[in-house]
């Protein structure tokens, strides 16, 4: 990784975009401690540290839902914006047919994805505001709180709208997946701020703030040793291509292989199950604010962050999307026929039809090892840090269970973004 860097810094192209993605993630953590006028701090905070669901949002966002500030919502309603266009293009022919036009299709969705994601954080703002009691400084307006109202969800609808801006400039422009960095460094922030809080516990002499600190350190080491390893791991199906003729020229005759890695889709599967169960809680929070009414009081006693209902779904979320991506980013049949048309075969499979039915039945079988394993790491992450930490509340926000995978995910995917991108200038180099 650090040698990447170091190699990344000697090419001027490649440097530029470093700088531009350094520079915009700066503007983002700007932005998330320039306060909404209106908003009152010190009951929001109270707000949020008091709800675990608002509380695992604020972490997402490096805290800035907590301290009120311009992008208090982060990236929650483009992720969910995503997931509902992309569940859309799979059930909806249109806009199955656009997905397939190219270029200028793609486009086309993007932008409905924005415009979903306005609407989202229309609603979420909404939520937020009228769902967590008296949010606002009445005094800034007292005859016109209506008004009041309406400039706070102006001002972080338009955070929100910023902030898929940005990491959408940074996917275009700099290195990596824009809106996976900015997660990433919303997390790493949260955890930063808890660790400082736990050092100053320490500092005073707690023996057990010390001896949980360790272990919290040699339990993130572990799980972060098998997340890489999991991470890394491929499946390689040998192809071997025979030799052609063409003129005087003789083609093919070589052995290569079709990697197929058990966590193809990374964290996407992850994000989008705790996005897509956060709304209806959202949307409850929204209505009863204390949850004790009916519907709100059984979903949150019931089904609720923290029930085990609302665990076992993560979990079947998580599978449903892993095979989503999975079926998304791998077609079988694609590859079957791009092997026969250039000569290859796998051994021992004829092609055709048998080698789409093997390749799909090897891609399941993978699928389904890395869901599960996504799934565990979902689940399990939390039950060894309370163990290891005695419910050290400080340690435990430091990582949420999403945050393990994201965090190393995205520093591998930026660390193959570099390679790639140093490999591309370097051709680009030798053959001009």
């Amino acid at each position: 990784m650090f040698e990447t860097l170091v190699n990344a810094f000697k090419v001027k192209e490649v440097r530029r975009k470093i700088f531009i993605t350094i520079g915009l993630l700066l503007v983002y953590r700007i932005g998330c401690f320039i306060p909404v006028p209106g908003l009152d701090y010190a009951a929001m905070k109270e707000t949020i540290e008091g709800n675990v669901f608002l509380n695992i949002m604020s972490a997402l966002t490096g805290g800035s839902l907590a301290m009120g500030t311009l992008f208090a919502m982060g990236i929650g309603p483009y992720i969910n914006s995503s997931i509902i266009m992309q569940l859309l293009t799979v059930a909806i022919p249109p806009l199955e047919r656009l997905q397939k036009e190219g270029e200028e299709g793609r486009k086309k969705i993007a932008q409905y994805t924005r415009i979903v994601t306005v609407l989202l954080a229309i609603i979420q703002a909404v939520g937020i505001l009228l769902g967590s009691g008296d949010l606002l400084d009445t005094a800034i307006l007292p005859d016109a709180q209506w008004l009041l109202y309406t400039l706070v969800i102006l001002i972080m609808v338009g955070g929100s709208s910023l902030t898929m801006w940005l990491g959408e400039r940074i996917t275009e422009h700099g290195v990596g997946n824009g809106i996976s960095l900015l997660i990433f460094v919303g997390i790493l922030s949260t955890a930063g701020q808890a660790i400082l809080i736990n050092f100053g516990n320490m500092a005073t002499g707690d023996l057990n703030a010390i001896w949980q600190f360790i272990g919290f350190i040699v339990a993130v080491v572990v799980i972060f040793g098998v997340i890489v390893y999991v991470d890394l791991a491929e499946r390689k199906i040998p192809v071997q291509y025979a030799k052609q003729v063409k003129g005087r020229k003789m083609y093919g005759g070589q052995s290569t292989f079709i990697p197929m890695k058990v966590n193809a889709s990374g964290v996407m599967p992850l994000i989008f199950a705790y996005a897509l169960l956060s709304f209806p809680q959202l949307i409850c929070n929204m209505f009863d604010p204390n949850m004790n009414w009916g519907f709100t009081q059984w979903w949150n006693e019931w089904v609720g962050m923290g029930t085990w209902i609302y665990s076992i779904l993560v979990a079947i979320l998580i599978i449903f999307f892993a095979f989503f991506y999975a079926q998304i980013q791998f077609n079988a049949e694609d590859v079957s026929r791009n092997i026969q048309q250039y000569g290859g075969f796998i051994p021992g499979i004829r092609p055709g039809k048998p080698t789409t039915d093997y390749l799909a039945k090897i891609n399941n079988r993978i699928t389904l090892f890395g869901a599960i394993f996504l799934a565990l790491v979902a689940l399990i992450p939390t039950l060894i840090f309370i163990a290891v930490t005695n419910g050290n509340s400080n340690l435990l926000n430091a990582f949420s269970t999403t945050g393990l995978l994201i965090v190393v995910s995205v520093a591998l995917e930026f660390d193959k973004q570099l390679q790639s991108q140093i490999m591309v200038r370097h051709y680009k180099g030798f053959l001009d």
